[in-house]
């Protein structure tokens, strides 16, 4: 993590592309501290970014995708999106609920 007076100013997570996941599992496998399969075997990735004590395993884990589903993003720091949130992967701030 970047930092900036003894702040992180980014944060490291994992994320999904749903659709060219084929569910393979092999994510989980390698990273259950971060990874769980739901029913039909696709990842559910926790919230919250990637440890600096599991970032190799979570490296690995992007590695050997073998659809190449999983990638790692940098995003700023601060409390995650909500779940089921637009943007709560990292592809930017959440949505705004009206």
């Amino acid at each position: 993590m970047a930092a900036i007076a003894g702040r992180a100013t980014t944060r490291t997570e994992l994320v999904v592309d749903r659709i060219a996941c084929d569910g393979f599992g092999m994510c989980a496998e390698l990273l259950p501290e971060l990874i769980e399969l739901d029913d039909w075997g696709y990842p559910i990735v926790a919230a919250g970014g990637v440890p600096d004590d599991l970032l190799d395993h979570a490296r690995r884990a992007v590695k050997v995708c073998p659809v190449l589903a999983l990638r790692l993003a940098h995003v700023p720091a601060g409390p995650p999106p909500e779940r089921g949130v637009a943007g709560w992967h990292g592809n930017g701030p959440p949505a705004v609920r009206r």
